[in-house]
């Protein structure tokens, strides 16, 4: 006799799963009907209490992760957006896991870095990675050789932030206004230069902004954003886009002069600051940083479910939207599926200003 057989495999949290096995397997019997069924009933009682005794386990299994700790890699330079929120949510995290979340940063080549050593873990939920993921969305069009391809080998979790740009220049640049900027840059085409990470979201916006005016200034490069912001403090930079944790608190001291903010609509937090989009021939200019967390492809749905509503919970916590909102950051947690849409329509959208500026980086 010949009946359909379970297979037990390793599945996606280090468990076992059953799965059924294509075609028959033999089963010896006897000569007397009997005996065969009463062969085929012991094995049919063995094998589906098996199978519910496995499953069990699985989803037991499932329900204990975390069990060690967390990796989140920031892959930028320490200090920054980034880094801030990772520890600020890994903190939550500890509240309610009981685990660890270490804040690796491995910064380098626009974040790529630091992605590919999460899209090379396994997908078990212990290596994830916070960036901006508008960063993501950009190196596809900005490198002419990516170790790693955004759709096909992340999993999108959630978006944790949204935080505007300041347009901000040195003290002793004669302008003070976004419209003054413009028009002192068209007077001295090629003099005016903006610190920036190459290949960045900042760099983009910066170059986005330009090819609106119709003018040109230069791009020093710089290895992150607390560097660029040092450039333009100490006067070898003119100007920037910059996030507005690196930014306020030298508005605030006088180091860095404040234009306007890069948001859509004034900020709450300094409703007396246009934004770029105020300034004629500008209308509809938008901006910033949207900070998300990601992990490896083949993420578990219960792992990327369970982190999204965790970072859910978080974000809405009063004192959490306290402090993001006093460093000028909106909470953000996009779905899953809201985010993969997202990082696909701004990969498309950042390819058509690489392409017409002709940058390409090595």
């Amino acid at each position: 006799m010949y009946v359909k057989v379970w297979e037990v495999q390793p599945g996606p949290f280090k468990h076992c799963v059953l799965k059924l096995v294509p075609g028959n397997a033999k089963l010896g019997y006897t000569r007397h009907s009997n005996s065969m069924r009463s062969n085929t009933n012991l094995y049919s009682a063995l094998t589906t209490g098996c199978a519910a005794m496995l499953l069990t386990m699985a989803c037991a299994h499932a329900q204990t992760w975390p069990a060690k700790p967390i990796r989140v890699i920031v892959p930028y330079p320490a200090g920054g957006t980034s880094d801030i929120l990772t520890r600020m949510v890994g903190a939550k995290f500890t509240e309610s896991w009981g685990q660890q979340v270490i804040a690796d940063v491995r910064p380098g080549a626009n974040g790529n870095i630091g992605v590919e050593i999460v899209t090379r873990s396994a997908p078990d939920g212990y290596t994830l990675v916070l960036m901006d993921i508008g960063n993501l969305s950009i190196s596809p069009s900005m490198y002419t050789k990516m170790p790693f391809d955004i759709i096909r080998d992340l999993a999108p979790i959630t978006t944790v932030t949204f935080s505007p740009y300041l347009l901000t220049t040195h003290p002793s640049v004669p302008v003070k206004s976004v419209a003054e900027l413009i028009a002192l840059a068209r007077a001295n085409p090629g003099k005016l230069n903006a610190p920036v990470g190459l290949g960045s979201n900042i760099h983009l916006s910066t170059l986005s902004l330009q090819q609106r005016v119709g003018t040109k200034w230069v791009y020093i490069p710089t290895k992150g954003g607390q560097s660029s912001v040092l450039s333009v403090m100490t006067g070898d930079g003119d100007f920037l886009f910059m996030g507005v944790i690196q930014t306020w608190v030298h508005v605030k001291s006088g180091k860095l002069k404040l234009l306007a903010v890069s948001s859509e609509q004034r900020e709450p937090m300094f409703p007396q600051v246009p934004t770029v989009a105020e300034t004629p021939g500008l209308e509809g200019f938008s901006a910033g940083s949207w900070q998300g967390m990601l992990g490896p492809a083949k993420l578990p749905a219960e792992i990327i479910n369970k982190l999204y509503q965790e970072v859910k919970r978080i974000v809405a916590l009063p004192d959490f939207n306290e402090k993001l909102t006093s460093i000028g950051s909106r909470p953000q947690a996009k779905t899953p599926q809201e985010m993969g849409t997202w990082l696909a329509t701004e990969k498309e959208r950042w390819a058509k200003v690489v392409k017409e500026s002709g940058y390409k980086i090595e």
